[in-house]
């Protein structure tokens, strides 16, 4: 019995973690091996290298000279290219960026003598694979470009075709999918993946804000095809959202930051102004202080084959809420109802069309009045002054 659990135990694992494997975002590298006059280069070997996790693999051109490195990790590689007879190329610095199919061609020289040559600049790759229309954006773009309260969808939503309505809370996004947008295709249509794993919100379907949020320093890159998807994504009509987390890597490192929006050099919002002055009390505008603090921190547990990365992230918001309330006026208070007036009553020759008339309640002597209903009003008037008092200060 004791054996049959723990069977059952080592194949539920094994499935998991085979799914999870499977579902990796990747990307791949693509190019032509030749030599100095441009005729290809079969047999020749080429090795990717990722010095940071220890990541290699190793390909060869085949006869029409085309290698391809597919379904690999995206990093920034160093490759070697090597062949017999011609002197070995080494290029630095090959950034792969997540379901961004790369293109990089080669040229060998001949090998008059021992000579290797190193191009250590970063090379510029363009993606003539397939007619996927998108951008990716890197850990560098991610960090130097500003967001709204280190929120990645502010930045996730900056491609052309999208349309953001970011935070405003005039438009409820739980009602209205329109805000959000690319290429037409509403909010609730775009498909959102993180480290290749359904990250869907299927119940609200905000624009580009998945189930599981992830936050701003825990992004290692994304990408955002907004038309013209490969075959290996869909689910949906929308913009489709690749999102890769960071990795440990053969070196311990992490980081600590705090960031605080104080309520310095806020202005007035023009409506809550006006209200303000009208009511002969100073101008004061809405409050938001916002203080986000989170630290990370990674490493190797064996060195080029088992990582951890940990990620935390917090956030204390103080913010004030305008809120819009029709009130009654004095008149009404006071018991004299206003209304527009109907020019065919006869019981009214006097009215005029689009003039107002007005009807006035006297309130019965205090004599005539049961102490229950008087009781009864004292209730209702403490309550109205209570709740004007309330709404006031809110």
């Amino acid at each position: 019995m004791h054996r049959s659990v723990r069977y059952l135990v080592v194949v539920l694992l094994s499935s998991l973690l085979s799914s999870l494997l499977a579902a990796q975002s990747t990307t791949s590298l693509h190019g032509v091996v030749s030599d100095s006059k441009g005729a290809v280069l079969p047999g020749a070997t080429l090795r990717i290298y990722d010095a940071q996790t220890g990541f290699a693999r190793t390909v060869s051109s085949g006869a029409d000279g085309v290698y391809q490195f597919l379904q690999i990790p995206p990093a920034t590689y160093a490759l070697t290219v090597t062949a017999a007879g011609f002197a070995v190329i080494k290029r630095e610095n090959v950034t792969l960026l997540v379901n961004s199919p790369a293109t990089l061609n080669f040229s060998l020289q001949v090998e008059g003598a021992t000579v290797k040559v190193d191009v250590t600049s970063e090379a510029p790759l363009v993606n003539t694979q397939d007619a996927s229309i998108g951008n990716a954006f890197t850990e560098r773009q991610l960090i130097r470009l500003p967001s709204e309260g280190r929120d990645p969808v502010s930045i996730l939503s900056l491609q052309p075709g999208v349309t953001f309505i970011g935070s405003d809370k005039q438009v409820d996004q739980g009602n209205d999918s329109r805000g959000g947008s690319v290429s037409g295709a509403r909010s609730d249509q775009t498909n959102i993946t993180l480290d290749g794993l359904d990250d869907n919100e299927q119940l609200l379907g905000y624009a580009f804000q998945g189930a599981l949020r992830a936050t701003l320093d825990s992004i290692q890159e994304f990408r955002v095809t907004t038309s013209n998807g490969n075959a290996d994504e869909g689910r949906s009509s929308g913009g489709q959202v690749s999102l890769v987390t960071k990795s440990g890597t053969n070196a311990f490192h992490g980081g600590v930051y705090e960031y605080n929006r104080s309520s310095i050099g806020e202005a007035n919002d023009w409506f809550n102004k006006k209200a303000e002055l009208g009511e002969g009390l100073p101008n004061t505008p809405p409050h938001l202080i916002r203080n986000t603090f989170g630290a990370t921190f990674g490493g190797p547990l064996k060195k080029d084959r088992l990582f951890f990365f940990l990620a935390y992230e917090g956030q204390r918001k103080r913010e004030t809420t305008q809120i819009t309330q029709t009130v009654p006026s004095d008149e009404l208070r006071s018991g004299m109802i206003q209304y527009l007036c109907d020019p065919t009553d006869p019981s009214n020759p006097h009215c005029v069309p689009g003039a107002q008339s007005s009807a006035v309640w006297q309130a019965p002597p205090a004599a005539t009045v049961p102490p229950i209903m008087q009781a009864l009003t004292l209730v209702v008037q403490l309550t109205w002054q209570v709740w004007l008092a309330t709404a006031h200060c809110g």
